[in-house]
């Protein structure tokens, strides 16, 4: 049985791509579908399937992300509403890939390329390093970055330079902002102050936590291969979960 995962914060292309693939893949078993990068990547652990087709830009940790995290664990299918411009990068990669909407005429030659290297027991190519150079090529430019968040407190606005604030975590309806010697919370979720953040600089480590990367001290792996992190000028640990580990591999 040939398993697969899909990944789309979207509902609708998600469904649609669900229904095109029992169309012309009825055997195929779909065995999550996911809503986030993160949500993949532990999907992936989790059933080992031998398919992920991935959304390229999702919230937090995007299709690129994922690709680049596991490491050559199951074949990749990149989804993408990107133009062709964008394209061209992922046809010298020889990446399959489905232009959004997704024709039937695409599918098929997808799922007919897919069968070939599952019937040859290709090995799934590790897509690392060609995961960060499309990246860096299909991000987009000339993004507004925050430079400043504010908090309410009582009757009193706080104010955090970006390049003071250590991490950011997700509670509840609010995001904690905490920086070395002060803190608050403000009412904008994580995923939406993540989206106004330099990915170079601040790393997502949970679904619910974004830490600076130059703030990093050391990651700590305990005997069941969790790890945590310490932040110089915090005494707080934060966890990393299983989706984000890779980015504490040694060199």
């Amino acid at each position: 049985m040939t398993t697969a995962i899909i990944a789309d914060d979207e509902d609708l292309p998600r469904k649609d791509l669900r229904r095109m693939l029992y169309q012309h893949w009825p055997e195929l078993e779909i065995v999550a579908e996911c809503e986030h990068g993160a949500d993949a990547l532990e999907a992936i652990h989790q059933y080992q399937p031998d398919i992920a087709f991935l959304d390229i830009r999702m919230p937090g940790m995007t299709g690129l992300d994922v690709a680049n995290a596991i490491k050559g664990r199951c074949h990749a299918v990149f989804t993408t509403a990107y133009d062709n411009h964008a394209l061209e990068a992922f046809a010298a990669g020889a990446i399959d890939y489905l232009l959004k909407p997704i024709s039937n005429e695409r599918l098929v030659d997808a799922i007919a390329r897919l069968k070939a290297r599952l019937a040859t027991k290709a090995a799934p190519s590790d897509l690392s390093s060609l995961m960060q150079e499309l990246d860096k090529r299909l991000r987009p430019q000339n993004v507004e970055r925050i430079r400043w968040i504010s908090a309410s407190v009582g009757d009193t606005i706080k104010m955090f330079p970006i390049d003071k604030i250590l991490f950011f975590t997700s509670d509840e309806k609010y995001t904690r902002v905490v920086c070395a010697d002060d803190e608050a919370h403000v009412r904008k979720p994580l995923k939406e102050i993540i989206d106004g953040l330099d990915p170079e600089l601040f790393w997502q480590i949970h679904r619910s936590v974004v830490v600076r990367a130059d703030a990093i001290a050391k990651a700590h792996r305990d005997e069941l291969g969790k790890v945590t992190v310490e932040l110089r000028g915090c005494k707080e640990v934060l966890k990393v979960s299983q989706a984000y580990a890779w980015r504490f591999k040694p060199m």
